[in-house]
């Protein structure tokens, strides 16, 4: 079906309630509550910054060797900047809204800290933004939308910064985790979907809900190891995470398509830090543990930092699927042509200790010791029953998987120059679980001679007196080969670089060389061996009056084990160690990278200076995957890890500018162009060129617009284009070209990679607004509209057979025919065939004001929301919208609104802060006809209560954070949601003291 897409009414009425609430705020001189002891000036200045909320810019030589005076009590941001700065020979101007620290001079006028609110057309706003502009070119700036630097520069792509204490409401388990509770974001792994697949452990992010890998991660601006695992990274060291809401490959290259999550460290951390928490659920499961510390120092007079950090975190998972309503044992059954999400669903064909499902012993099933019942029956639908006694692999396996993880960083970095600065960074990171993983089951395919050494003797009169020499039977092998899996993933990443400026700060560089290895270490043992098995199933009474293998009779070479398989128990420990054993994995991930920049302000313009950045990069990539001797000799029944070698290699040169056009014009008072380009050069799939084009003004003070329009890429990755290749006999529906006649058919199908994948290329437009009037009040509200041609995905031989007769002449090439036009081959491997498009709306709006005229006490409002309009797949056939789908993680699909609010209040080092999180109501799956489809609308509260305790120089944070406070049950059928709460209300409580 072809999809309209209609941008809904609602946008108006956002926009204008966004612009609407600012103009009628009451404007009030805003003063915050400062406890700040002497010392060094950055950390003075760094302090202060993060507790009024504002943007503090200065160079490390500016404040090199000065000591700041106490700030204590209430003061508004002028005063209390005065308050620090007295004595120090410094003084502050705002450029944009960056409040940048310099060398006084004697033509700086006193600071404003209204946004843009003090700036008139004409010689005095010119005067603003261009003194001692050489003082702060050496400014330490991170812009993740741009390569700019320039203090000032506002990026004309979208960019939100969530701080560290935004990321520990609720207190998950990682970065990853925190973020998937934004609006922008989409939990499609996590341990809540990952309790059956080889994920485990794993935090990737997913941004628009196109995919992780369309997501580019980035840690201080760096590309890690680790597979954008954000788990990884320790989170007591992280200040900020950038989150760019919009195409970046222009600026940070290959996978920047949705955007781009920078995390960014507290490269300026000081002194001491330790914490330790502990939650539970108030079901009394589910405990996770945390211990972290992290020490900070200056040496060489402040020329040189230090820090180290790290954290160990333990969480206990749930480890049944059926530990909470709603979530096990829900399967989508169709009767009558009727679909319908049912409860308690297990297994038709396959019960504990064993069930008959052929001849005259039907439905019978086996006791322990072998002796038959009548099992409880439910409703059989197919090969599932509602009801009775039938097993599930839900009722075994983890709802949430467990997980243990370290996580360290160190870091040290020195001014080798007045104007140079070294960096050594290394990163180890260990994540590890063991626990229940699926059941290897006989679903009624096993066949059971009469003289089975293990049938009881009434079992087989009955079978002689029927006339039976056989039946079939199904088994559900909790006791025989019911999986477990044991993961071990390891990451090294170090890392090497050299920032500095020259030309008195007019230009500044910056060149990087980093390795890392990501280790990935996978052992499932009890998947049943598909001969061994079928040698031990066929067992008889040996000449010795004892089992024996019936195979063992005529080839006695044969070590077989025979295998009891009726009633709970029967298997010997024996016979488990002969027809079972653990497909494994050893998988090894290289990342070589390297990259040098160079950023000025060449020429100045009547409306400014001229701002560019131009650099290089490179990365080469490689990945080993070697799976077990068992698994290459395709040894198992029913599952084994396939082999994976392949490397590729990418060099990148990019380009940026910033041009200011206008300046001081009425609704022109700050127009500025943005311009980048960036070329890749694969070595697999050659060039392509990637580029943003962009735009930002000041209509009014404080209300600025923004538009960007992009091509950004995503290159194929190493399991896209090196998959083993497989070889395989399906069956298909074909249409023979030459006769006309459909028929069913067995053809050969080639699986694997496909090295002559090209990247998807992305055409993104976005465009907004901000506006930030009023001291404390900030709102934005920016349209997206993302469209992704050429996405890889894989096809099945069926669908290569049908969009082929559909027109798709691509997908014709990799079918082979004999001059008859029968089937001989299908080439199922990926391919770039699908189209992806999404667009909507993001707004936030946020306020800090004090409360009743005391200005301790401090209140402040956040309104983080984003509305979806559309996200469709064109798959060469049929355009499918997927916008609503909320309910399963493995179907693409996103909420249509999302909406994060949070009250927050602080007095006196006391800090409170609820949250309350919004998804609108969708479906389970909006593209099948299911009677209860319809998911309704859901609202959680989380809460966050913490007091701080100073004295002698040290602080005591103790603090408690409730998640799901109302314990609202999940949707049904939620299973693997990536939006909705599993685990109900869940409770910690921790303490961290900073020396």
């Amino acid at each position: 079906m072809t999809m309209t897409r209609n941008i809904n009414p609602a946008l108006c009425s956002i926009a204008a309630i966004a612009l609407a609430l600012p103009v009628a705020a009451v404007a009030q001189v805003q003063t915050y509550s400062f406890n700040i002891p002497a010392q060094d000036l950055a950390s003075a200045l760094r302090q202060f910054a993060q507790t009024s909320r504002q943007q503090v810019s200065f160079s490390g030589a500016t404040v090199r060797g000065l000591r700041s005076v106490p700030l204590h009590g209430a003061h508004s941001v002028d005063g209390g900047l005065g308050i620090l700065l007295r004595g120090s020979g410094l003084t502050v101007r705002r450029a944009g809204r960056v409040l940048v620290i310099q060398k006084a001079e004697a033509s700086i006028s006193p600071v404003s800290t209204q946004a843009s609110g003090g700036r008139t057309p004409g010689d005095t706003a010119q005067q603003q933004e261009s003194a001692s502009e050489a003082d702060t070119r050496d400014t330490e700036i991170v812009i993740s939308g741009s390569r700019i630097d320039r203090p000032g520069f506002e990026s004309p792509t979208p960019l939100t910064r969530v701080s560290a204490q935004e990321l520990s409401v609720a207190s998950r388990a990682n970065v990853g985790a925190a973020l998937a509770d934004l609006p922008q974001f989409k939990a499609g792994q996590s341990p809540q979907t990952s309790g059956t697949n080889a994920q485990a452990g794993r935090m990737p992010v997913d941004l628009r809900g196109l995919g992780a890998a369309r997501t580019l991660v980035l840690l201080d601006g760096r590309r890690f190891a680790s597979d954008n695992d954000l788990s990884t990274i320790p989170s007591v060291l992280v200040k900020d995470v950038d989150i760019v809401t919009g195409g970046a490959s222009a600026a940070w290259g290959s996978g920047a398509v949705a955007g781009v999550v920078n995390v960014l460290l507290d490269h300026d951390f000081k002194g001491v830090k330790l914490g330790a928490e502990a939650g539970i659920s108030t079901y009394g499961d589910a405990g996770q543990r945390r211990l972290e510390a992290a020490f900070g120092t200056e040496f060489d007079g402040g020329r040189g930092h230090f820090m180290v950090g790290g954290e160990y975190l333990e969480n206990d998972g749930l480890m049944t699927k059926t530990a909470r309503e709603n979530t096990g044992r829900w399967v989508l059954l169709t009767q009558n042509g009727v679909s319908t999400l049912t409860p308690n669903v297990g297994y038709a064909n396959a019960f504990i200790g064993g069930i008959i499902t052929s001849g005259v012993l039907k439905d019978r099933g086996f006791n322990p010791d072998g002796s038959l019942r009548t099992p409880s029956l439910g409703t059989a639908i197919g090969a599932n029953m509602i009801g009775g006694e039938s097993p599930s692999d839900d009722d075994y396996s983890p709802l949430a998987t467990p997980q243990k993880r370290i996580a360290a960083l160190a870091n040290v970095s020195y001014e080798v120059f007045d104007n140079a600065k070294l960096t050594v960074e290394g990163r180890y990171s260990r994540y590890w679980g063991n626990y229940t993983w699926f059941g290897d089951h006989n679903r009624g395919n096993i066949t059971i001679q009469r003289d089975n050494a293990f049938l009881r003797p009434e079992i087989r009169a009955q079978l002689d007196a029927a006339g039976q020499t056989s039946f079939t039977m199904g088994r559900y092998n909790s006791d025989l080969s019911y999986t477990s899996i044991d993961v071990a993933r390891e990451a090294y990443q170090g890392t090497v670089a050299l920032d500095g400026s020259f030309g008195g700060g007019t230009w500044r560089y910056g060149a990087y060389y980093s390795y890392g290895e990501y280790r990935n270490d996978i052992d499932t043992p009890g998947f049943r061996k598909t001969v061994e098995f079928a040698n031990a199933v066929d067992s008889v009474i040996g000449p010795g009056g004892t089992p024996v293998c019936r195979i063992a009779l005529t080839n006695p070479a044969i070590s077989c084990v025979p295998l009891n398989l009726f009633g709970e128990g029967a298997p010997s420990a024996a016979a488990i160690a002969y027809v079972t054993g653990t497909p494994s994995l050893r998988s090894t991930t290289r990342l070589h990278t390297f990259g040098a920049d160079l950023r000025g302000e060449p020429v100045e313009l009547p409306a400014g200076p001229v701002s560019i950045a131009v650099g290089v990069e490179g990365r080469w990539e490689s990945i080993e995957s070697v799976a077990g001797v068992l698994d290459r000799q395709r040894v198992f029944a029913t599952f084994q890890f396939g082999d994976l070698s392949g490397k590729d290699s990418v060099k990148e040169a990019f380009g940026e500018v910033v041009i200011p056009i206008l300046k001081g014009v009425p609704l022109l008072n700050k127009l500025e162009f943005n311009g980048a380009a960036r070329y890749s050069d694969y070595r697999n799939s050659g060039g392509i060129w990637a580029w943003k084009l962009g735009a930002t003004n000041e209509f009014l003070p404080g209300v600025v617009g923004r538009v960007t329009r992009s091509r950004d890429i995503r290159a194929p990755g190493l399991s896209d284009l090196y998959t083993t290749r497989t070889q395989s006999y399906v069956g298909v529906v074909d249409v023979n070209p030459v006769t006309g006649v459909s028929q069913s058919v067995t053809a050969q199908v080639i699986g694997g990679g496909n090295a002559n994948l090209l990247p998807e290329a992305a055409d993104t437009w976005t465009a907004g607004i901000t506006t930030s009037p009023l001291r404390g009040l900030t709102a934005s509200l920016d349209y997206f509209d993302i469209t992704i041609n050429g996405v890889i995905a894989s096809v099945g031989a069926q669908d290569v057979i049908n969009r082929c007769r559909a027109g798709n002449e691509d997908l014709c090439g990799r079918i082979s025919r004999d001059a008859g036009g029968n089937l001989i081959e299908v080439r199922a491997v990926p391919a770039n065939l699908q189209q992806y498009q999404t667009n909507g709306v993001d707004g936030e709006i946020a306020y800090t004001t004090t409360l009743g005229g005391d200005p301790s006490k401090r209140l402040s409002f956040r309104l983080v929301g984003t509305w979806v309009n559309s996200l469709t797949i064109d798959d060469g056939i049929t355009t499918v919208e997927y916008v609503k789908n909320t309910s399963y993680a493995f179907v693409t699909g996103m909420p249509d609104w999302r909406i994060n609010g949070s009250i927050g209040y602080s007095h006196n080092g006391f800090n409170a802060v609820v949250r309350g999180r919004y998804i609108a109501p969708g479906y389970y799956n909006r593209n099948q006809n299911i009677t209860n489809n319809r998911v309704p609308a859901y609202a959680y509260v989380d809460l966050q209560l913490s007091q701080t305790i100073a004295a002698g120089g040290r602080e005591l944070d103790i603090y408690a954070n409730v998640s799901n406070l109302l314990d609202k049950d999940p949707p049904i059928a939620s299973l693997f949601s990536p939006f909705y709460d599993t685990i109900g209300r869940f409770v910690t409580v921790g303490a961290r003291i900073r020396l």
